[in-house]
């Protein structure tokens, strides 16, 4: 089940009072397989779990919660005109794509792959006695057929404490990895009680935060771990994580695919 509800708030910053509109998504309701290799929780329509209402945020089309077996994973297999993000939580995960790239991804890095004109991938759990998690994000681009890219980071865990950092945007001269859209990604690891503010980054955008671990609450919406809150015509957040503290994903993107 999912909620909808259109409130009056503040902007956090500016203090402009705002027509808001919501979208909860309890971590429950989310779509769901296990594979045995893989266990999955989709947040939108993917593969077998198909929901009208639930098919994108904007150009946030794919938001999976992916936990692989050990040595396990996905054999190789083509994407195109797509961006993709992955978020490691644990464990390490091992890319090979059609460019020649072969990589390790692990818990504090961030990975991007412009699927542009067409690339194939595959992704394995490295380790054969732990499991590995990670959250696999898919962006609509706002360019086509542009040539495959891949690139990856490794956040500073000092700069996560108590605020956002910002992990992506649509710059290749700005802090984080890069894609072809007008989309904004902040990641922050907040203790007990700690408060935090967001100003969307640019008009029209709305954002869809997902927590991560622990509890937090978003504009006066709790929120627990797992959960995800759309939000649409607002131009700030206040964020307030819970007794046990929080790791949130903020994901700012176009509500109008080009």
């Amino acid at each position: 089940m999912e909620y909808f509800c259109s409130v009056i708030q503040t902007h956090p910053v500016l203090n402009i009072p705002t027509m808001a509109h919501t979208v909860l998504h309890k971590a429950a309701t989310r779509g769901h397989a296990d594979h045995g290799w893989l266990n999955t929780w989709h947040t939108f329509s993917f593969a077998h779990y198909h929901d009208p209402e639930r098919m994108h945020f904007g150009a946030l089309r794919v938001l999976n919660d992916d936990t692989v077996a050990p040595g396990m994973g996905f054999s190789t297999h083509p994407h195109a005109n797509m961006e993709i993000i992955s978020i490691p939580l644990e464990g390490d995960l091992e890319h090979r794509d059609s460019m020649g790239n072969t990589q390790v991804i692990r818990q504090g890095d961030i990975q991007v792959m412009s699927a542009g004109s067409g690339i194939t991938h595959s992704e394995k759990n490295r380790n054969h006695d732990r499991l590995t998690r990670f959250l696999q994000i898919w962006v609509f681009p706002n360019k086509r057929d542009v040539p495959p890219r891949y690139d990856q980071i490794t956040l500073d865990p000092a700069k996560l404490r108590d605020r956002f950092q910002q992990i992506l945007s649509p710059s290749p001269d700005d802090e984080g990895v890069w894609i072809h859209q007008d989309a904004w990604f902040h990641l922050g690891r907040f203790g007990p009680g700690r408060e935090a503010t967001y100003a969307v980054k640019r008009p029209g955008n709305g954002v869809y935060a997902f927590v991560i671990e622990g509890e937090a609450t978003i504009n006066g919406q709790a929120l627990e771990r797992r959960d995800g809150l759309g939000l649409w015509e607002v131009t700030g957040l206040e964020i307030k994580a819970g007794n046990n503290g929080a790791d949130v994903l903020l994901m700012d993107v176009p509500m109008h695919l080009n």
